[in-house]
């Protein structure tokens, strides 16, 4: 069955609008500021055979990654699903990124329509991925520097957690039972569960609408349409061998650099990009998975395709990934992982860009600030009337969020300053939002002036933004290129570092990148990221 590009053009958005309005159902239906305010989720659909056929326009970093998660999900309950099942799973090692992104996988059935109600062939899944603000382990937010996953939180390979449409409430209260804010997650996991049933809905209003038959021509259509742009693009590229090799400060353990190598390969219409050479995995929680690195791959080939090609699997077909099981970049269990989703992917695409400068650097900007700037606090809530009647503490919570930070200059333009860049595609969380839920004030909120690299084309300045905690409690950092600064390209200057602080009695107290501490009530927290690099020589 041929089709015009009008009508694959049509369906494209039609695959997409699914994927969209799961995004808004999770959105709207959410508990936590870091899912309802921040938008840390990602939803999309897939064919029979697990193949992504649309994602919305949400995190980057779950661009690669979720087929892998719905890929061990199909293989566990290989033959074994059906209408109204929910798969649910978080393992890294089966397809997961980090232990707080929770992943839920439905499975789509075609209405039978020989006997009413009952279902038919299975057409496709949907999915959802939602950071959860707490998932147990070692410390509030589950996002530690930790030495091995099982101080990170609770693992949870693929179990259905609901079956024929029903909730097993055995396996739901021993998720909330290993978790610091339960009502939260219960709350959220619900969210989650309703996304699923609209995409489902959805996906089957469209093969009623247009018939089987032709929905899924338009699948292979897509996969192929997008597979045939990725060969183009690749072919504009010189043939050629492109070598980069970045850094992470540290592995928040050892005071050691953690270097990542890639050679990225064009030959004709094909690629390939090999990480032989980077660093083993760590003692600390840098190290990514195998889906982190084909996700961050897929996303800096993406985005040199444009926005007019569907985001789906047919990107990664002429693309070969060589990744060193045990390294960085392809971790073995039981490393810890929770930097490698938030941090060592950002420098993974550092150093694919920084690869492809070299042969495309009209293309290319320079490096954004290269770290999401990862903030976890945790405690209890100062204890309410109520609770002091009773005898009681307050409530625990767990706060999370990312800060953005200055984006690399390009060829022809400064860079913009104060967003999230790259891997990570959450809006901040707004001062009211964040003062309404947690017991924490915001201090300060500005752009960080003159932390993005000098040159012909500016890039973008950082972000101060210093957080005064109402109540003893613990915090979490995760960040990076508080050493290393972000590259300029073609004679451009670097970005600035970014910088931790404790103020405490009006005296700075620096902290490093990563690393936990216990903060008294009145303690400001103080986050500098990065600014962009600068690109080109400027002119005198």
């Amino acid at each position: 069955m041929t089709y015009d590009p009008v009508r694959l053009e049509i369906f494209k958005y039609l695959f997409a609008a699914v994927a969209e309005e799961m995004g808004t159902v999770l959105r709207k239906a959410s508990y936590s500021p870091n899912i309802k305010e921040r938008r840390d989720y990602s939803c999309a659909i897939f064919d029979a055979q697990a193949r992504m056929i649309a994602q919305a326009a949400h995190i980057p970093v779950h661009l690669g990654s979720m087929p892998l998660s719905v890929q061990a999900a199909v293989e566990h309950f290989s033959g074994d699903l059906f209408p109204g099942d929910v798969v649910v799973l978080n393992d890294p090692f089966r397809g997961g990124t980090h232990l707080p992104d929770i992943t839920m996988v439905s499975p789509v059935f075609l209405p039978s329509q020989k006997t009413s109600g009952a279902s038919g062939e299975l057409i496709g899944f949907v999915a959802s991925r939602a950071h959860h603000a707490d998932v147990g382990g070692m410390t509030p937010g589950s996002m530690p520097v930790a030495r091995e996953i099982f101080q990170e939180g609770l693992i949870i390979p693929p179990v259905k957690l609901v079956r024929a449409g029903q909730m097993d409430q055995d396996l739901l209260e021993l998720i909330l039972a290993n978790v610091r804010t339960p009502l939260e997650r219960r709350g959220d996991l619900s969210a989650q569960i309703a996304a699923n049933q609209r995409g489902a809905q959805r996906f089957v209003d469209l093969l009623t609408r247009y018939g089987v038959d032709e929905v899924i021509a338009v699948e292979e259509q897509l996969l192929a349409y997008t597979e045939r742009m990725t060969r183009h693009l690749i072919e504009s590229i010189p043939d050629g061998v492109y070598r980069f090799t970045d850094r992470l400060d540290d592995d928040g353990v050892a005071d050691l650099p953690v270097s990542i190598t890639v050679a990225v390969t064009i030959h004709g219409d094909s690629a390939t990009v090999d990480f032989t050479g980077s660093a083993p995995q760590q003692a600390g929680s840098v190290n990514a998975v195998l889906a982190i690195t084909l996700s961050a791959v897929y996303y800096v080939f993406r985005c040199l395709l444009g926005l007019d090609v569907p985001n789906n699997s047919g990107c990664l077909i002429p693309i070969e990934v060589i990744a060193p099981p045990g390294t960085v970049v392809n971790a073995l269990s039981p490393a810890p992982v929770a930097g490698g989703n938030v941090e060592t992917s950002q420098r993974i695409v550092d150093v694919l860009l920084g690869a492809l400068s070299k042969a495309c650097p009209e293309k290319i900007p320079a490096a954004s600030q290269g770290t999401m700037n990862n903030l976890s606090i945790g405690g209890q809530t100062p204890p309410s009337p109520a609770d002091e009647s009773a005898g009681g503490r307050g409530q625990p919570f767990a706060y999370y969020e990312t800060i953005g930070g200055g984006m690399g200059a390009r060829p022809a333009s400064d860079g913009p300053s104060a967003l999230h860049s790259h891997m990570t595609n959450t809006l901040n969380t707004p001062v009211e939002a964040l003062e309404y839920a947690y017991p924490l004030r915001v201090i300060r909120y500005e752009i960080r002036a003159g932390s993005g690299g000098d040159g012909k084309f500016h890039g973008g300045d950082g972000i101060i933004r210093e957080i005064q905690v109402l109540t003893d409690c613990q915090v979490t950092l995760l960040s990076d290129r508080r050493k290393f600064p972000p590259y300029g390209l073609d004679g451009g200057e670097p970005g600035k570092t970014g910088r931790n602080l404790l103020i405490r009695d009006k005296q700075e107290i620096p902290l490093p990148g990563k690393g936990s501490l216990e903060l008294r009530k009145g303690d400001i927290l103080s986050i500098h990221t990065p600014g962009g690099g600068g690109y080109g020589v400027k002119s005198t």
